[in-house]
């Protein structure tokens, strides 16, 4: 078979991963917490609002990430391709993936009994543990000590807790 000169597929994805950046995860993770902390009152369909408030505000927060990526690579004098655009889509998607899991969580809530009350705890639960989860991957794939991993980890939980802390003063 003749060398096309590229790695094969599973090298390819080992280099990825290697190299990947979570920062989008983790922040929209931190998003997604925060949305749902901050939801204040809710209408009559309380969990589809919040599945759609977290996915739109998701959705929004991406855009303007990809605008901003791409506005200053603009003022950096480099021209805007289609590949560049896509690439640059692919790298901030994270921040709606990250939404994906509290979302889904609200929209389960009710088989696990829950109230609305009970599915936005159980919402803001999630996503901060993806907040945390996600910055220890990245930090373990980027060749991090076992001791940064964990620094990483306490510090996305404490500003998880803080998040946490804002609902709890704000609704009493």
């Amino acid at each position: 078979m003749p060398s096309t000169g590229r790695a094969p597929v599973r090298e390819r994805r080992t280099e990825h991963d290697a190299h990947a950046d979570y920062t989008g995860a983790v922040y929209g993770s931190m998003l997604a917490a925060s949305v749902v902390i901050g939801a204040g009152a809710l209408g009559k369909f309380p969990r589809l609002e919040l599945v759609l408030l977290l996915s739109l505000t998701g959705l929004v927060f991406w855009i303007g990430h990809v605008h901003a990526q791409l506005f200053g690579a603009r003022l950096a004098q480099r021209s805007l391709d289609r590949p560049t655009v896509l690439r640059v889509c692919r790298e901030e998607w994270p921040i709606v993936e990250a939404a994906v899991p509290p979302a889904l969580a609200v929209a389960v809530s009710p088989l696990l009994g829950l109230d609305v009350a009970g599915a936005i705890w159980l919402a803001v639960a999630v996503a901060v543990t993806g907040q945390v989860g996600w910055s220890a991957v990245g930090a373990r794939r980027a060749g991090a000590s076992w001791p940064l991993v964990a620094g990483t980890a306490a510090v996305n939980l404490l500003l998880g807790l803080a998040i946490i802390a804002f609902k709890i003063a704000l609704t009493h």
